[in-house]
């Protein structure tokens, strides 16, 4: 996942703009989610804290640390979002529009930049999926952790841009 995800994120100005953009556009969803809730008896769960939780579920199988980083910034992120979703309803619709489609834009001048088609294009879902964990795992690569994890997907990266030099 990662290696298919970093051969359209190279340019550092696109890994940046994805940096704010993704943590964007997952806090308008959030807001939007945290308009809906389950009840289950007394209790309630709240869609918002769904989605982070079944994204942490799911980062858990692919690495344990970075699903750990994950659930804390979601989860702070997921906290905030709701504090939002309870403000007027055309203020926290306007915060969750802005952030939503504020950060898809600026992730498509990013490719632009770049000069690379948005992952989102081609595998949506998977796009979906590998945003919010690509955002954990740049970080730890901008503060110099895990380097031999780098290494390899930039050694993927370029033998799959080999492969496709070789047969095109």
């Amino acid at each position: 996942m990662l290696t298919g995800y970093a051969a359209a994120h190279q340019h550092p100005v696109n890994i940046a703009v994805h940096m704010v953009g993704i943590p964007a556009i997952m806090f308008g969803a959030l807001i939007a989610l945290g308009w809906v809730s389950i009840e289950f008896g007394q209790y309630s769960l709240n869609l918002a804290w769904l989605l982070v939780l079944g994204f942490f579920l799911f980062y858990l199988t692919l690495d344990t640390l970075f699903a750990l980083v994950f659930l804390i910034v979601a989860g702070l992120l997921a906290a905030l979002a709701l504090q939002v979703s309870a403000l007027p309803t055309a203020t926290s619709v306007t915060v969750a529009a802005v952030c939503f489609f504020g950060g898809y834009l600026a992730q498509f001048i990013g490719h632009a930049i770049e000069k690379s088609q948005p992952v989102l294009l081609k595998h949506p879902i998977q796009a979906q999926l590998a945003a919010p964990f690509f955002t954990v795992v740049e970080a730890f690569k901008l503060l110099g952790l895990r380097d031999e994890l780098f290494t390899a997907v930039q050694t993927s990266v370029a033998n799959r841009r080999k492969k496709t030099t070789d047969s095109g």
